[in-house]
């Protein structure tokens, strides 16, 4: 799946165990209308290329993944090239990133990071936000969600996708993620995070796809977080999502509520 960690050489080694790296993108979807995701946040590093994706939560706050390297980097909102001239995108330097306090890299729990924005959004038809939701019910198994990103598209392919794409994805239970066909445990899918993907594979995230929103029902239920290296779509290796539980919202609406 993606979570694909973005990064080069030296980082290619973390992003192996990982499956993903600060980024992850689109197996087996399609590209959405232009600016009809107008809450997903393309967030690139300092050397101009994609590093992965967000959700804007408030005028000033996207939420994506901790794994994500943001440092000198910038968010776009109202994109849905990566690289064309559109009337629609706005453009912030990072003010702040704040990852959970207890991210652990190698367990892979806490995935989750807030960045603020130097200025707050002009929300219209292509920039608007996406509500948290207002209960942590975790999604059953079998439950249809959907993903998007700007990711690799196939595992042999070095290029991400230039356009915004989707997937729909389905809700597998942790015992199977956790078996050895699966992750074997490694490392443990917990209660905090979503593993979905396809029963015969073919659908899910990638590199370039990290810090996206998983959505169940058209509710935010969790972040794009890992997978298996080069692994993208496999039937053993689905995609792993942070779950956005009542102890994470809590932490999210304190922070964005108390920052000046």
């Amino acid at each position: 799946m993606g979570a694909f960690f973005t990064l080069s050489i030296s980082a290619a080694v973390i992003l192996s165990v990982i499956h993903g790296g600060l980024c992850v993108d689109i197996i087996g979807g399609s590209e959405v209308a232009p600016h009809s995701r107008p809450f997903m946040a393309l967030i690139k590093g300092a050397n101009g290329k994609s590093v992965c994706g967000g959700a804007l939560i408030k005028e000033d706050w996207v939420l994506t993944a901790a794994h994500c390297n943001v440092a000198g980097g910038k968010v776009i909102l109202g994109a849905h090239s990566q690289n064309g001239a559109e009337k629609e995108r706005q453009v912030f330097k990072i003010a702040k990133h704040i990852p959970y306090p207890c991210y652990c890299s190698c367990s892979k729990e806490n995935d989750i990071m807030l960045l603020q924005l130097q200025k707050r959004a002009r929300l219209n038809k292509a920039v608007q936000l996406i509500p948290l939701p207002t209960s942590d019910d975790d999604p059953k198994p079998g439950t249809i969600c959907t993903v998007a990103g700007w990711g690799k598209t196939h595992n042999n392919r070095n290029a991400l996708s230039d356009t915004l794409r989707e997937v729909n994805i389905t809700v597998i239970s942790r015992k199977i993620c956790n078996n050895r066909s699966h992750y074997r445990n490694n490392p443990i899918i917990t209660s905090n995070m979503i593993c979905a993907g396809s029963k015969n594979g073919g659908k899910d995230s990638c590199y370039g796809d990290s810090g996206g929103p998983l959505r169940c029902n058209n509710v935010m239920k969790g972040i794009t977080a890992f997978g298996k290296a080069n692994k993208c779509g496999a039937v053993d290796s689905p995609g792993v999502y942070t779950r956005l539980t009542e102890q994470y919202l809590q932490w999210i609406r304190k922070t964005i509520g108390g920052a000046q």
